[in-house]
């Protein structure tokens, strides 16, 4: 079926009469607002099994955490309200199960306090068949809420319930419309959807990594992270007070250069007083930008990309975040320890540069103001530069800019913090990941040099960067 837009209320009328959808909303905290849709509709006998909602936090804790206290707001025990009640609304109504497509669909949210101080957010999901009789389906939502009114929020959050259930029914098969439909009848200026993750018989199709680029192509998110196995996560439960490195680049291949960067830039961590090895994340981060440098997204080649940085320990992220100051605001959200920001020379250089400042009141100050907050540290690798005819180290050191600027640098390195990486594979700061890009294309071998032996077995096992891989394969069987 076609997305087309649909009044809310009219949405919940058309499940209500049209549909043999049959179950149960369970709501706890702030969100209260989807049952009354479908309610208000008319006609919600033929959907409304059973309706609960729990306010006091102990209430949720006896009714899906045994009586033990826990976080309430969260994945886990959204899955516990999904799981709990499907297995109850499958038991008691079994005689009916011949004729309705069952469903639970749960939310657990925190809207704005009377402080307006508090995170608000929440936690929306829905267990499903799509014909009587048959093995259930899950889809999980987080969703930020941005609006300055606890009404306001509960208000969205019903929309949202209501859109999601109708995209169950009728966007199933098509991810890409499902998505958009979820805003159907609000703004972007009213939440954002951080995560999203589909499972079951009838959506085994759908990739989810894919899916949560989608969420970034369509602005419906700024960012989105897997994990070292690929899985998508949320980032706020991935990252909270957790220490953090992060690497932007191409990746396209992973090279030795790039490889050094992330071993030299945690050997430096390392020597942080409060480093701890098991709670420190290494992020490489792509941008949306060179995801689509030719106008399109080529999934293939993001889906390989993933592969490779998943292959040597790696977690990734995808923003549409440009500047580095936005992205230290974006992870400082989520109440981290320690950040940390690996680049080479080339990019440090601009990032000084205060023509990319101009849309700031306070220019250049403003924008080292954001990207420098106390637990934030620059790390620049070295790079190799032709000066007089003779190639020449760089280092952070050695980057030319303005006087006035000069000073500011001065200070941020007398603070440590911007510290200079040691590097041990100066034969190789030449190359480029572009150039080795080509290398592989042309079918010239001498690319195997510059990429880690792990990550050249899966180029070549894989066919990976399509285009030259016949060559490279033909090098080799003549």
């Amino acid at each position: 079926m076609k997305h087309t837009l649909i009044p809310t209320n009219r949405k919940a009328l058309i499940i209500n009469i049209d549909t043999n959808m049959y179950g149960t909303f369970a709501e706890i905290g702030g969100g209260q607002e989807v049952a009354r849709h479908f309610f208000m509709a008319g006609g919600a006998s033929q959907t409304v099994a059973k309706s609960i909602s729990a306010y006091d936090k102990r209430f949720s804790d006896v009714s899906y955490n045994k009586n033990k206290t826990g976080r309430h707001v969260s994945e886990e025990r959204l899955n516990k309200m999904l799981d709990i009640e499907y297995k109850q609304l499958t038991t008691v109504l079994s005689d009916k199960s011949e004729d309705f497509s069952f469903f639970t669909l749960a939310d657990t949210v925190e809207t704005l306090n009377y402080a307006k101080s508090n995170y608000s957010h929440g936690w929306m999901g829905i267990k499903f068949q799509l014909k009587p009789n048959t093995a259930s389906n899950t889809v999980i939502v987080h969703m930020i809420l941005l609006e300055n009114d606890a009404v306001l929020q509960q208000q969205t959050i019903g929309t949202i319930g209501v859109n999601l259930l109708y995209a169950c029914k009728f966007y199933y098969d098509s991810p890409n419309d499902f998505l958009q439909s979820l805003t159907d009848n609000l703004t972007m200026d009213r939440f954002r959807i951080t995560m999203m993750r589909m499972s079951g018989p009838d959506l085994d199709y759908v990739d989810n990594r894919l899916l949560a680029v989608q969420l970034v192509k369509n602005k419906m998110t700024h960012a989105i992270m897997f994990d070292k196995q690929g899985n998508v996560q949320q980032p706020s439960e991935l990252l909270y007070k957790k220490n953090v490195l992060a690497l932007r680049g191409s990746f396209r291949p992973i090279t030795y250069i790039a490889s050094d960067i992330l071993s030299k830039s945690m050997e430096l961590f390392a020597r942080d007083e409060d480093y701890e090895p098991d709670n420190t994340l290494s992020f490489c981060e792509l941008t949306l930008n060179d995801l689509t440098m030719q106008g399109d997204f080529d999934e293939q080649d993001f889906l390989e990309r993933v592969d490779m940085l998943n292959a040597i320990g790696q977690h990734v992220m995808v923003s549409d975040i440009r500047e580095f100051y936005k992205l230290v605001e974006f992870f400082s959200q989520f109440n981290i320890r320690n950040l940390r920001i690996a680049m080479g020379v080339p990019t440090l250089e601009k990032v000084i540069d205060k023509k990319y400042y101009t849309e700031l009141k306070a220019g250049i100050l403003e924008a080292m103001a954001k990207l420098f907050p106390e637990n934030m540290k620059l790390y620049i690798y070295p790079t190799i530069k032709k000066v007089r005819g003779q190639q020449m180290l760089l280092t952070a050191k050695d980057v030319k800019m303005d006087e006035d600027v000069q000073l500011l640098f001065e200070y941020l390195k007398m603070k440590r913090s911007v510290l200079d990486l040691e590097t041990s594979m100066s034969d190789q700061l030449h190359i480029r990941s572009h150039e080795v890009l080509n290398m592989i294309q042309n079918g010239k071998p001498d690319w195997e040099k510059y990429v880690p032996m792990k990550v050249a077995k899966s180029i070549k096992e894989k066919g990976l960067f399509a285009k030259g891989m016949k060559s490279v394969r033909s090098a080799k069987t003549l």
